[in-house]
This record gives structure tokens, sequence and C-alpha cells, in this order.
């Protein structure tokens, strides 16, 4: 029960950094336009799958944080905007979420779930 409770606590980080990196433009103040969207799609699909966790845990919604988490990761290169604050933003908490939903899919090979009740 324990590793449930070290997944959801990955789940309810992932929900924070996905709401960070959402907000990110406003508190931060990054150019309107690829940067800012790129921001809001990217921060909204990382809560949403971080909430369908939540909510119903399955190892394919880790590999799509790990995805998109990957994906803040290298968008400032893909996109263009390296040297600026939402750079940073985007890379540290790409990598924050990657690693996160690294672990979570690490946890469910080392102690995958019971999907019967012991007698």
């Amino acid at each position: 029960m324990e590793n449930w409770s070290n997944a959801k606590l990955c789940d309810v980080a992932n929900l924070v950094l996905g709401a960070i990196l959402f907000f990110s433009p406003w508190m931060f103040g990054f150019d309107a336009g690829t940067v800012s969207n790129n921001a809001y799609v990217t921060g909204l699909v990382i809560a949403i799958i971080a909430i369908a966790a939540l909510a119903a845990f399955a190892v394919w919604e880790e590999w799509l944080n790990l995805i998109v988490g990957l994906w803040a990761l290298v968008s400032p290169w893909v996109l263009g905007f390296q040297g600026t604050t939402a750079m940073t933003v985007h890379v540290l908490i790409g990598a924050a979420v990657a690693v996160l939903a690294a672990i979570e899919i690490w946890l469910m090979t080392q102690y995958p779930p019971r999907l019967t009740t012991g007698r």
C-alpha cells in the first residue's frame, strides 16, 4: 500500500507542476505566441494526465506523462526559444515531470498492483 501512496504523491506533484507550467506565461512574462501556447497546452496536458492517474491509475498514463515531460524538456530547442526564462521553466518542469513519471513506471515494475483480493 505504501507504493500506491508514493505513486499518488508523484501524481499530485505532476498536477502541481502542470499547473505551474500552465500559469508560467503570466507568472514570468513569457512572450505571446508559440512560447506561451506551448506552456498552456503542455501544462494542461500534464495536469489532465495527472488527474486521470489520480482518479484511476493505469500505466499508460505514466508513459504519456513521460512523453509530455520530455517534450517540455526539448521544446525550447525544437520551437526556438532557448536562452530565455521560458526555456528555464520548460526544462526544469519537463525534467521533473519526466523523472516523476519514470519513478512511477519503475515502482509499478517493482511492485505490480494486485488485481485480485487476497484470501
